[in-house]
């Protein structure tokens, strides 16, 4: 089977996948929620979800460091990574030797269609499109931002914000709130001001500690930590985030 991923590329994949490595967080969520813990033998370090599953799953190294011999010795049918999550040289020498299907989520739309696009060519198309009509539901009508500005933290010392282009962003705009962020990406803090700042969780790890900090620095915004998993995991995890973000 012939399958082009989300950054257009073709993959070939000769045969169901009974073996799949999962080089990104989120996405080995997803595959344990539609049924594939038992296909899925490979994770990296930072694959924490569900606890109970991937812990016993051997572990290939970080997003952005892997251990390539350690993935050779798996011998993948299938191996999954994202454009963003892992490094372009690591993919490279990984699909010379084994099929590597690459996601490319940077809207919530495109959050679905990698469940939809992964469903498919694992047979777990009924699972998917399950999950994906729940996320759908739980999304419909939450507009909890009201058209309030927000700017969204992810580092402390520079100060990085999450910009246009991302799927944080994506998300946040979905359920009604705006992007005070002038730039694309994760550009420095170039002096906007915003409704809500919100200091997330990850990949910096913003404290309760903080939250005092950055209110002197933003008197009249309201300054929260949020949940970074919620925000930036595309996946099973969305059908959480709904319920999360109905209560922020």
């Amino acid at each position: 089977m012939t399958v082009r991923d989300q950054m257009d590329r073709a993959v070939t994949i000769p045969k169901l996948p009974n073996r799949i490595v999962s080089l990104v967080p989120s996405i080995t969520e997803f595959l344990i929620a539609i049924g594939l813990a038992d296909q899925l033998v490979g994770v990296t370090k930072f694959c924490i979800h569900p606890s109970e599953i991937v812990t016993k799953k051997k572990r290939i190294g970080g997003t952005k460091n892997l251990n390539l011999d350690g993935i050779r010795a798996l011998q993948p049918d299938l191996i999954i990574g994202n454009k963003e999550e892992n490094v372009k040289e690591q993919i490279t020498l990984l699909e010379s030797e084994f099929p590597v299907w690459m996601s490319e989520c940077n809207t919530f739309d495109e959050g679905i269609d990698m469940m939809r696009l992964i469903g498919i060519l694992t047979n777990k198309e009924k699972e998917a499109t399950e999950l994906i009509y729940a996320i759908g539901k739980s999304f419909d009508n939450l507009n909890v931002g009201r058209n309030r500005t927000f700017l969204y933290l992810i580092w402390n010392d520079p100060m990085y914000v999450v910009g246009k282009g991302t799927y944080i962003s994506s998300v946040l705009e979905k359920i009604g709130f705006i992007n005070a962020c002038c730039g694309d990406r994760y550009p420095e803090w170039s002096g906007e001001e915003a409704d809500i700042v919100w200091l997330s969780t990850e990949p910096f790890p913003f404290k309760e500690s903080h939250i005092q900090i950055f209110q002197s620095r933003f008197p009249t915004s309201k300054v929260q930590l949020i949940d970074g998993e919620m925000c930036s995991w595309y996946g099973s995890r969305m059908l959480k985030a709904a319920e999360y973000f109905r209560y922020l």
